[in-house]
């Protein structure tokens, strides 16, 4: 046998455990066995790689991504940088996915001028691409697609929220302006529009830049609450910004007093308490389970919708546990992602 190829030497063995496998009649079950976990292995692959992992707002993402590859016939390769501001990882992670393999590729990008480059070099390589939640400043088209949060919507539903707490009247300051995100500007400038057209009495004391560093964002918001003693509301744009003002407000113990209301689903516990007023939900599950469908529809040669946008849901404590809101918090990527959480 020393003297045989290798491929000689692989036949020979395969030949002497069959022969023993018919004898024992377990043949036809390992066979079997072995041809189903050779399709599991052979599973064209997706790479999911959001802005990080362990937030809701992502693991949304995953719960639908997983529940359309088990309808497609794919499988997901989920990986994320620790941080939302670590882009060079989120690159990394991305290039890495592609050159093992990957045939599809949905990117919630941590930064839109930073991704470009990488994301046109994948995409001429003629791999479907699919950008979530946030856009990035290139054209739609080819093998390349947007599913993204409807950031109109967002900063409208806001601005009517907090002219609500307010009755119409009152101070504000905004937490988590972001210039590297089109989606946190976009939802900015909504809210500005919003409040101004609907609330004028309504007044934005303060915006502060910070984008997803929680002890950060802490201190900024500290800061406002030191500069504006009368404040009466803090909107946080991103889920970061979220924790840092709910910190900051529970250290001074002003959870009570100063409302907050959020953008993208982080600290749900806190509505039902009291100490969050409202988050303003992106449907994130959504966009993982259409973006898959896509990269499905696209590896198959159909054509798919150059932009999809989704729209956001105001969750406050009376509609925390509805149909469509428990759907849309979704975590459970190993189920059907049916289950609230």
């Amino acid at each position: 046998m020393l003297f045989l190829s290798d491929s000689r030497c692989i036949l020979a063995s395969v030949q002497v455990r069959n022969s023993f496998l018919a004898r024992t009649g377990l043949f036809g079950c390992t066979l079997a066995i072995s041809l189903c976990a050779g399709c599991g292995r052979r599973l064209p692959t997706v790479a999911v790689i959001p802005r990080t992992t362990a937030l809701m707002l992502w693991e949304a993402a995953h719960a639908g991504a997983e529940t359309a590859a088990r309808q497609e016939g794919l499988e997901i390769y989920w990986n994320a940088p620790t941080r939302e501001d670590d882009v060079q990882r989120q690159i990394e992670i991305m290039q890495h996915a592609v050159s093992s393999g990957a045939r599809g590729l949905v990117l919630a990008p941590d930064q839109g001028l930073a991704l470009m480059v990488p994301v046109r070099n994948i995409v001429a390589r003629g791999i479907p691409t699919v950008i979530i939640s946030s856009g990035l400043p290139v054209q739609p088209g080819g093998k390349l697609s947007y599913i993204l949060n409807d950031e109109e919507a967002t900063g409208r539903l806001a601005a009517e929220r907090i002219g609500q707490i307010l009755s119409g009247k009152g101070a504000v300051a905004v937490l988590g302006v972001d210039p590297d995100v089109s989606g946190i500007l976009e939802r900015t400038h909504a809210f500005e529009a919003s409040l101004a057209s609907l609330y004028p009495g309504v007044s934005i004391v303060e915006e502060r830049a910070a984008g997803f560093n929680i002890a950060e964002a802490q201190d900024i918001a500290e800061d406002v609450l030191e500069r504006n003693p009368h404040l009466d509301v803090f909107l946080a744009l991103n889920s970061a910004t979220t924790r840092g003002a709910y910190l900051a407000l529970k250290r001074r113990g002003l959870l009570k007093r100063v409302k907050l209301v959020a953008c993208e689903q982080e600290l749900v516990p806190p509505l039902l308490t009291g100490e969050i007023d409202s988050i303003v939900v992106e449907n994130t599950y959504e966009m993982g389970r259409l973006a898959v469908e896509a990269v499905a529809r696209q590896m198959h040669g159909e054509p798919v919708p150059a932009l999809i946008k989704l729209s956001p849901k105001l969750v406050t404590r009376e509609n925390l546990y509805s149909p469509e809101v428990s759907r849309m918090l979704s975590m459970d990527w190993k189920g059907d992602g049916r289950s609230g959480q």
